[in-house]
């Protein structure tokens, strides 16, 4: 009897082992996602999407030509961070318009709630200004396509909390600046002016910002101007300097 008893134990753990072999090679056979999605950097191409827009179709950043774009995303559509964001954007739009920019975002929600959204967010009177019009689209990411092409789903979490980022992108599609935000503090949009005024400013004519620069600020220069002789301390009009390594232009050159 007891050998029967230990031979039914025997039997059970065996086939108990065998399950359990059977249920690991079928995780072991299932693909598993690669969380660890790469944040695209500074100097590289932008990476290219197709998606639907509260308008239309749109291929980023084909569609957009060779203009300055700022690509900007959410986690979440009728959040109250990110709904302040998309209002101070619309406020600004005349100011991106003069600069250039085209403004994009994404959302990881679906087109019907961006439609929703963008509704409510045209009705109301934010900071005690008229209600203004959304004009930029804003892209359905439900399936979270684009935001693992842009490195924002997060390796350690299975939430799309980490859509938060924006990307600052010049006029050959090569990434310039790129910015990453927690869902519980607001972005700032006058930044996101200063950023590309700067970024136009030291691409159109070879010069550098110093800290804290805005617009009509004086400039720095990589090296110091053609014409100061390696013997003299006498700097040329329109320049001056703190050090021999810090030279300024002055902004009314």
């Amino acid at each position: 009897m007891k050998k029967f008893l230990l031979f039914i134990i025997l039997m059970i753990s065996v086939t108990q082992l065998w399950a359990q072999t059977e249920i690991n090679n079928v995780k072991q056979d299932k693909p598993r996602e690669d969380r660890n999605f790469k944040i695209p950097l500074i100097g590289e191409s932008a990476p290219s999407f197709t998606g639907q827009s509260t308008n239309g179709e749109i291929n980023f950043p084909t569609d957009f030509g060779r203009k300055w774009k700022i690509l900007f995303s959410h986690p979440q559509d009728f959040t109250p961070v990110c709904t302040s964001e998309l209002l101070e954007l619309a406020n600004l739009q005349s100011e991106f318009d003069k600069l250039g920019v085209k403004l994009v975002c994404i959302s990881a929600d679906k087109l019907d709630t961006h439609v929703q959204w963008k509704k409510a967010m045209e009705e109301i009177a934010y900071k005690k200004r008229e209600p203004v019009k959304i004009k930029f689209p804003m892209v359905d990411d439900s399936d979270l396509t684009i935001s693992k092409k842009y490195g924002m789903i997060h390796p350690a979490t299975n939430t799309h909390k980490d859509v938060r980022g924006v990307f600052i992108i010049d006029p050959g599609d090569v990434i310039q600046a790129i910015y990453f935000y927690p869902l519980n503090v607001g972005r700032n949009t006058d930044e996101l002016i200063r950023m590309v005024t700067a970024l136009q400013k030291v691409s159109s004519e070879k010069v550098m910002t110093p800290a804290n620069w805005q617009a009509g600020n004086d400039v720095l220069i990589p090296f110091p101007p053609k014409d100061v002789a390696k013997d003299t301390k006498t700097p040329p009009e329109g320049y001056y300097n703190l050090t021999w390594f810090m030279w300024f232009k002055k902004a009314s050159n």
